[in-house]
């Protein structure tokens, strides 16, 4: 077919201009059965806190890694209102590692901000997070919300900091117990698993030219320079849907980058479920939220049998064959 006429953006130039900050997020709710029974509105209540409480200029960008046609429609709708910038859709789940690979290359600002899509914002997250990467030296990744197990591997660059003599350093058990609460209800522990997986491990502050810092960070939510951070993202795709992720802290400490959290705390955790306590909170912030309906507990005979180690290793190697049936 012959062309007609000459294609009008021939020979003009865009008017845009990326914001310093891409904030990235990962969505993948596959389903509304089982675990992501309620993880859509999770999902929604991630975006919206990105959305209300962020002040500082930034582009959103969205991969999602093969969600339902709810999840898709709903980003769709986000986009169209402008609410997000960059909304990638994968037909297909391609592992955490390669959505991050094509995430992080295609990320226009200079410095990153990414999430999964269960993670709640505080109002000023991101200018903490900045003062954080723009005081200290070496920064590979701030992270917002202090976990005591982060402190068991990838730490050693930053330790090595923290005993300068231009720092301020404490050691021992200084997180505050709401925060250590807070962890172990939204990842599904009991106190006697936490303490036994934090046995031996202390707290270490610090505070540098006036901003104060834990050592140590999480890989579900972190602001990074781009250029560092593609610098230790992992090379070799396994195409898992998960992992690799404690690869990328290594990855990040080995190259001498310090791996700090804010404090005070700047995110909440969501878990996979909102419960009546969380709803309330996060209706502070404006956002439309309804809580999970609370379910009867097993109780009895049938509470200690589903309690047993055993029966919970036999339920997970099952959930996880169902799992791959239903999202193949």
């Amino acid at each position: 077919m012959p062309r007609i006429g000459m294609n009008p953006g021939r020979g003009k130039k865009s008017e845009y201009q990326p914001a310093r900050v891409t904030i990235a997020v990962l969505t993948f709710v596959p389903n509304e059965v089982g675990y992501f029974k309620d993880r859509f509105d999770v999902m929604r209540v991630c975006i919206q806190s990105i959305i209300k409480n962020t002040q500082k200029p930034y582009d959103l960008m969205v991969f999602d890694n093969g969600s339902s046609a709810k999840v898709v429609e709903y980003l769709q709708g986000q986009h169209a209102l402008g609410n997000i910038d960059f909304l990638i859709l994968s037909k297909k789940n391609i592992g955490k590692i390669s959505a991050l690979q094509y995430m992080f290359n295609a990320a226009p600002g200079e410095v990153i901000a990414y999430c999964d899509d269960d993670v709640f914002y505080l109002p000023g997250w991101l200018d903490r997070h900045l003062e954080v990467l723009d005081t200290y030296p070496n920064v590979g990744i701030v992270t917002g919300f202090y976990i005591k197990n982060h402190m068991k591997e990838g730490v050693k660059s930053t330790l090595d900091f923290a005993k300068r003599s231009d720092v301020q350093m404490e050691i021992g058990n200084l997180v505050d117990r709401e925060i250590e609460q807070h962890y172990i209800s939204n990842i599904g522990r009991t106190w006697e698993q936490y303490q036994r997986e934090v046995d031996g491990l202390q707290d270490v502050r610090m505070e540098y030219k006036g901003v104060r810092t834990y050592a140590s960070a999480g890989h579900y939510q972190f602001v990074t320079p781009k250029e560092r951070i593609l610098s230790a993202l992992p090379d070799e795709r396994k195409n898992n849907l998960m992992g690799q992720m404690r690869e990328l802290d290594v990855a990040v400490d080995d190259l001498g980058l310090l791996r700090l959290c804010t404090t005070p705390a700047t995110v909440r955790l969501l878990g996979n479920q909102i419960n009546q306590e969380g709803a309330q909170f996060i209706r502070k912030f404006d956002i439309e939220i309804e809580p999970v309906k609370g379910s009867e507990k097993s109780k009895g005979f049938l509470k200690k049998i589903y309690q047993l180690p055993i029966v919970k290793k036999v339920a997970y190697f099952f959930y996880q064959r169902l799992f791959k049936i239903i999202n193949t």
